[in-house]
């Protein structure tokens, strides 16, 4: 072999055994789970009921850091920047790793390389909503009553996964439908219920009040799977649009170069944690699914959707705002 070779292959060895020796121990301190937004969303809320039961399971308390701001991308690269020796991870939404990367230049981060992919810890899907008056009762209805005029959603920003996901209805029904962004869903949900929108598409938490209260018809779930919070609603993909798979998630990754067995455990941890009864009854008080996926299903998921995703925003020439 190589003198040089050697060299630089027991260098290497040595560099990483501080890192395998930790792991065999960890965690030893304090964990720091980053989450890229404010204090009291549900990402907050479900960061902080998962920080509480992983502390709990490791031994070692798990301090929520909030880092909010530019779409989550400030939390996203201290989290690829920080030490990879898992006492930094963050939880955040599917568009950290599935939108943003597509709609945003100088993220500073890499989806798929800045990070080990830990868990998806969570999911729910988001509802194609009406106004009871506009008579829409199906998908079909809607491609129908588009064809003599347009029809606008509503949805609670440019670029958000609401908004992909009806140019995705429009691209693969040939429904007419045209976007109409709104700064958050409290607005547009407003609209809606006013008919001054015949549609919107939004969390399922955000719309059950509304349906439950008569205000707004659920037209389609955007999922794969129908609710339990309403059994009676199709999702789009029995409605005709086969493969038609619209929904909002919350993954925990690492830094890039966490040693396996840490990312392993913090893994497992997570899994135990969601198959804790009070742990699933709280989820779905917040409107998600106790949806655990491991590493590997979780990196597949983000590299489906940046394809999927990718396709739909050049066809509808979506731009940042």
């Amino acid at each position: 072999m190589n003198s040089t070779i050697a060299r630089t292959l027991a260098l290497a060895v040595l560099a990483a055994t501080p890192l395998l020796a930790s792991a065999q121990t960890y965690p030893t301190k304090p964990i720091t789970m980053v989450v890229p937004f404010p204090p009291g969303g549900s990402t907050d809320v479900i960061g902080r009921l998962f920080a509480a039961k992983l502390g709990a399971r490791l031994g070692q308390t798990v301090v929520v850091e909030n880092k909010p701001g530019a779409n989550t991308s400030i939390g996203a690269v201290a989290v690829a920047r920080a030490a990879p020796d898992g006492y930094t991870f963050m939880i955040t939404g599917a568009p950290t790793f599935t939108l943003n990367p597509l709609l945003y230049t100088n993220l500073n981060y890499d989806p798929v390389k800045s990070y080990e992919y830990v868990a998806i810890a969570g999911s729910t899907p988001f509802v194609i909503l009406t106004n009871p008056q506009t008579g829409i009762g199906t998908v079909a209805d809607i491609t129908s009553k588009s064809a003599a005029q347009p029809l606008s959603f509503g949805s609670f920003g440019n670029g958000s996964t609401p908004h992909i996901a009806g140019e995705s209805l429009a691209q693969r029904t040939g429904a007419k439908l045209l976007h109409v962004p709104y700064r958050g869903s409290a607005p547009a949900m407003t609209d809606l219920i006013g008919n001054q929108i015949p549609l919107s598409i939004d969390t399922l938490v955000a719309g059950l009040p509304q349906i439950k209260a008569g205000k707004a018809r659920a037209v389609a779930l955007t999922g794969s799977a129908r609710s339990s919070l309403v059994p009676d609603v199709p999702t789009v993909a029995e409605s005709g649009v086969a493969g038609y798979d619209f929904e909002t998630w919350f993954g925990v990754v690492l830094p890039q170069g966490t040693p396996a067995p840490i990312v392993s455990r913090l893994s497992k941890e997570i899994q135990a944690v969601m198959t804790e009864p009070d742990t699933r009854a709280k989820l779905q008080d917040l409107g998600f699914d106790a949806t655990y996926q491991d590493p590997a299903a979780f990196r597949r998921k983000v590299e489906t959707e940046l394809e999927r995703n990718v396709a739909i925003i050049k066809a509808a020439g979506i731009k940042p705002d």
